[in-house]
């Protein structure tokens, strides 16, 4: 009933928006390129119409096209981090193309030794579901290991209740439904991590970021094919040397970026994570060895013919990326001890282990970028991209365990004793997996830029995988005086396939007031057999009556062709006519600048329903996701995203963010009908909050706050049970403090090789929540099964310094 209401709330309103179109007012084209005094080009320049929130953005080779009202006299502004202002005045009449050569000079100010936001207005974009983030409130974001992707959980829609893991959820999908480009090329995951401690570092690189798009819905065809989320990420190309080094309790990076001959720019950063004094705080006790390590480059390399000196924009440009993750973690697990229960009724379950885990896996994640600019108006691209991964699971552990009523009541004098055991048994578990990956995709993405209000992109690509999976595992639980076998999987695998895709998609600027954007794309994978066509439809209306609203639609198919674990069965087997699983999106979204304490705020608000069929169920355990490998299941999920950005303190960008959502599933092969899925977490709040001293902005205090509410489980392998408890919910705050000390003299001392020096303390989990991540299901002598919670990190004070030089 939900969705019908949507539906017809969705045709509505496009019926209203339908009936604007004749009211438009007069165009005008603004053109150009924005460069620097010496003839480069300055990407991402912000070009608006002063006093309005009407204006684009630059692309990356400084050029920008603009709509302006005309017949009247318009002042335009152009803005930069780092550089002075630009502003000129044009008086055009109806149709006519005026060219603007832009020069920013680079702004050497200071402010109170601090980096400072640009004062530009709040751009509404056209696009929705759309989020832009800044990289340094990434960096300033306090968590457990400085991981990008923990900055997405303070989004709307977003989820991410394990703060050792990189993986996250959007608007009630899973963890392998979110798209990740990196310069356009696409990145992957790790296949055979289980926990979250045995995961590495997310891909991303905060240090070599330059630029950050996310949507969580409703975007365009020309990306590619997942059903919930993407993550587009640019890397720097940097015209200045500098670099960073950082050091922590936790871990540590460092990073080079320049310039060599104004033809070669380049990134390099090196990471790694140290997270065994924060997995000390487990209720699993022992030798936890983790060795995390994440090395990454992005070279560009300017090709062109002609210098920049002659203010000529560069024609051809080659972009390499290089990257290497080797990741090893090995425990000896000694003991576990765990209460649970209620006030009344309090559980405690000891086990005693022996033998050890040990998951390694390398990983290269390459690619190569050629860029070809004919003109000004058609760009083309050719990308060539590959991964290979070598992972290896060998574990060989022993747990003998016992379940305990335990005392609750500190008068009787046996207080947190013992009282009474339910059960004693042992499990043994045995894994001797390995896994072999390569992918390699070959691809053209391409854009034409007709005109102000026209620009079409088109694109095709190929891709071939490589899989081989050899799987020994098997475990057996001696409980109650017999000895239960509770899995075997010994098989060998091996897949090798081709997919093919292409898309299009024509953005139309109709006037000022109104956008569209329709695209399609297409799929065949050679597995499967299977043809997908997929249509998407954008639409952004901002109306002449109040110039700081825009509203938005969104509407189309999306498909996500099945990978390698999806395909394979609990029996260790590969389902190779599994078919794509296949959602419908519809969004309405508003978007409106609004003023709070005399600055400018930027208040969003969307609505969702997705359809979801075809789709394949999933068991979450942890980080892993274990699938039933067939089409039966159908789906469903609606919700609403708010989200409120802005300075609340100047100077300091922070944000706060509601979600609301429900998705259930029918399953197809149970009698249960729709129940929660696994990832059905009704109300997410979130917050990234910083502040400083009135009087001293180098002293600094960052806030990242999560709540959301208790996700489904049930017993492993009981249909009839699925769905059926809630566990808590999940709490979590964290706190940061930093100083900034800058050396401005730099003819002695440290001044001669540092910029400044970031001096930085983090309380993690400042509340102590125990919050839990899964469970483990333990028998008492009377066949009766108890849900062990598994918890994530306690209260842990992480230190950190970063220099700039």
């Amino acid at each position: 009933m939900v969705h019908k209401v949507f539906i017809c709330l969705l045709c509505c309103t496009l019926l209203v928006f339908s009936t604007l179109y004749g009211v438009f007012a007069q165009q005008a084209t603004l053109q150009g390129i924005v460069t620097e005094t010496d003839g480069t080009p300055v990407p991402f320049a912000t070009i608006r119409i002063s006093n309005t929130t009407t204006g684009t953005t630059a692309d990356t080779s400084g050029i920008f096209r603009l709509g302006i009202p005309s017949g009247k006299l318009i002042s335009c502004v152009v803005t930069h981090i780092g550089y002075k202002e630009a502003q000129k005045s044009f008086f055009l009449a109806e149709g006519q193309v005026a060219d603007w050569k832009v020069i920013l000079e680079k702004d050497t100010k200071v402010l109170r030794e601090v980096e400072i936001k640009s004062a530009r207005g709040i751009l509404l974009k056209p696009e929705i579901s759309i989020a832009n983030i800044s990289p340094q409130t990434v960096k300033a974001l306090p968590s457990a290991f400085g991981d990008f992707n923990k900055i997405l959980a303070t989004l709307p829609g977003v989820v991410s209740n394990n703060e050792l893991s990189a993986t996250y959820s959007v608007r009630g999908g899973n963890f392998d439904e979110n798209l990740v480009y990196v310069n356009g090329m696409e990145v992957y995951r790790p296949f055979l991590v289980r926990s979250g401690q045995q995961e590495g570092l997310s891909f991303v690189n905060p240090d070599l970021v330059r630029n950050v798009e996310f949507s969580s819905g409703g975007w365009q065809s020309k990306y590619g094919d997942k059903l919930s989320s993407v993550l587009n990420i640019a890397y720097k190309e940097p015209d200045s040397l500098a670099g960073s080094l950082t050091v922590g309790l936790l871990g540590g990076a460092g990073h080079l970026e320049g310039k060599y001959k104004d033809r070669i720019s380049y990134v390099v950063g090196v990471r790694e994570k140290r997270s065994q004094y924060l997995l000390g705080t487990l209720d699993v006790k022992g030798e936890y060895l983790p060795r995390f390590t994440d090395v990454q480059s992005y070279i560009n390399i300017d090709l062109s013919k002609r210098k920049l000196s002659e203010g000529f924009v560069p024609q051809t440009t080659l972009g390499i990326l290089l990257s290497y993750a080797r990741n090893r973690y090995f425990i000896q697990p000694v003991s576990q001890q765990t209460s649970f229960g209620t006030l009344d009724q309090v559980f405690t379950l000891f086990v005693a282990f022996g033998g050890q885990e040990l998951l390694s896996y390398d990983m290269y994640q390459n690619g190569l970028k050629f860029t070809h600019k004919l003109n000004r108006k058609l760009t083309l691209n050719i990308i060539v991209s590959g991964m290979q991964t070598s992972e290896r699971e060998y574990t060989e552990t022993e747990g003998a365990y016992r379940l305990c009523d335990t005392g609750f009541n500190p008068a009787t004098g046996r207080f947190n004793d013992c009282i009474a055991t339910r059960g004693a048994g042992s499990l043994y578990t045995h894994y001797r997996n390995r896994l072999k990956a390569s992918v390699i995709n070959f691809e053209s993405r391409n854009l034409f830029e007709a005109s102000i209000r026209n620009k079409f992109e088109w694109g095709l690509r190929y891709g071939h995988e490589k899989i081989t999976d050899r799987l020994e595992q098997y475990t057996f639980i001696d409980s109650a005086s017999y000895v239960r076998l509770n899995e075997t999987l010994f098989t060998d695998l091996y897949l090798e396939t081709d997919r093919m895709s292409a898309y299009g998609q024509h953005t139309f600027l109709l006037n000022s007031q109104h956008t569209f954007t329709y695209g399609f794309r297409m799929g065949y994978w050679s597995l499967n057999k299977q043809f997908l066509f997929s249509p998407t439809f954008q639409y952004a209306f901002k109306p002449d009556w109040e110039k700081q609203v825009s509203f938005k639609l969104a509407a189309g198919i999306y498909r996500q062709p099945p990978f390698y674990r999806e395909l394979r069965t609990r029996t260790g087997e590969l389902n190779t006519s599994l078919k794509a699983q296949s959602s419908l999106h519809l969004i309405a979204g508003a978007e409106r600048v609004v003023k709070l304490w005399g600055r400018d705020f930027l208040f969003t608000s969307e609505a969702y329903y997705k359809q979801i069929w075809d789709a394949v169920a999933y068991d979450v355990e942890n980080v892993r996701l274990r699938y039933y490998a067939n089409n039966n299941t159908k789906a469903y999920a609606w919700g609403t995203d708010f989200r409120l950005s802005g300075e609340f303190i100047k100077g300091a960008e922070s944000w706060f963010s509601l979600g609301v959502l429900s998705t259930k599933e029918d399953l197809g092969f149970d009698s249960n009908g729709y129940v929660r899925r696994p990832t059905d977490q009704r109300v997410t709040i979130s917050a990234f909050f910083q502040d400083h001293l009135p009087n001293n902005p180098t002293l600094r205090v960052y806030m990242n706050l999560i709540y959301g509410t208790g996700l489904p489980f049930s017993p492993p392998q009981v249909l009839r049970y699925r769905s059926a408890f809630t566990a808590p919910s999940y709490r979590r705050i964290d706190l940061g403090f930093s100083k900034i000390i800058t050396f401005k003299d730099k003819t002695k001392g440290v001044g001669r090789f540092t910029e400044s020096l970031w001096l930085g303390a983090e309380i993690l989990n400042v509340v102590g929540a125990r919050n839990t991540i899964s469970y483990t299901w333990v028998t008492d002598t009377e066949r009766r099964q108890y849900a062990v919670p598994n918890t994530l990190s306690a209260r842990f004070i992480n230190l950190k310094a970063i220099a700039k030089f």
